[in-house]
C-alpha cells in the first residue's frame, strides 16, 4: 500500500472511530484533555495561544478557548484564505465573533485583527491521528503543514488514545508536534529548549 493510501485508510479508520462515540463518552474524554492541557507549563508560560475551532469529531476546543480568553491569553484561531491553500490567524475575543467559512468550520471574519507576534505563542495542531513520535495526518488540504513550516514556537497536539500510532505515514517535510495530549497521558516528543 502506497503512503498516500496509508493516510486514507488511518484518515477512514480515525473518522469512523470518532463518530462511533457516545455524546457521554466523547464530553468525558474532552474534559480530561482540557485539563491536562490547562495544566500544561507550556499553557501556563504562553502569552498567545494559536488553536483551531473543532469540528464534532475532533477533541473539543472550544472550553480551552475560552479558558484562554478567560486567563487574559491572546487568542488566535485561523482563517482559510480563500483560493489559496494558506491560512492566518487572527484574535478573538469572544467565540460569538466567529461563523462558518471554508469547509463549515467556524472562522473569525477577515476584518479581525491579524495576528503577527508569535513570540512566546503555544499552537494546538488538528489531527486525525498522530504517531508517538509526534508526527500527524491532518485531513489532506495542507494549511498547517504550510504554517508550521513557518511557525516556530511550541506546538501540542490534542488527539484521543485510539487515534494514536506507533507510526504513521510521513513526508519529508511534516513537521511533528513537541507535546502530544490524550485523555490518559501527556507525551513530550522532543525535548523543550
Amino acid at each position: 500500500m502506497d503512503e498516500t493510501a496509508q493516510k486514507a485508510c488511518l484518515r477512514k479508520k480515525s473518522i469512523a472511530a470518532r463518530k462511533a462515540l457516545l455524546p457521554a463518552e466523547k464530553q468525558r474524554l474532552d474534559h480530561a484533555v482540557l485539563e491536562r492541557f490547562t495544566a500544561l507549563e507550556q499553557y501556563r508560560d504562553a502569552k498567545t495561544l494559536l488553536c483551531y475551532v473543532s469540528s464534532e469529531i475532533e477533541v473539543d476546543t472550544r472550553e480551552i478557548l475560552r479558558q484562554a480568553l478567560c486567563a487574559g491569553k491572546t487568542v488566535a484561531v485561523p482563517r482559510c484564505i480563500p483560493g489559496t491553500r494558506e491560512m492566518e490567524f487572527h484574535i478573538i475575543r469572544s467565540l460569538a465573533e466567529l461563523s462558518p467559512g471554508a469547509f463549515g468550520i467556524l472562522e473569525p471574519s477577515p476584518e479581525a485583527l491579524l495576528c503577527t507576534d508569535f513570540a512566546h505563542a503555544l499552537c494546538i495542531v488538528p489531527a486525525l491521528c498522530f504517531d508517538r513520535q509526534g508526527f500527524r495526518i491532518g485531513y489532506g488540504k495542507g494549511y498547517y503543514d504550510r504554517f508550521l513550516s513557518r511557525f516556530s514556537g511550541e506546538t501540542v497536539g490534542l488527539i484521543y488514545e485510539n487515534d494514536l500510532y506507533p507510526t504513521v505515514p510521513r513526508g519529508m517535510f511534516d513537521r511533528c508536534v513537541e507535546l502530544l495530549l490524550t485523555p490518559q497521558r501527556t507525551l513530550q516528543t522532543k525535548p523543550r529548549i
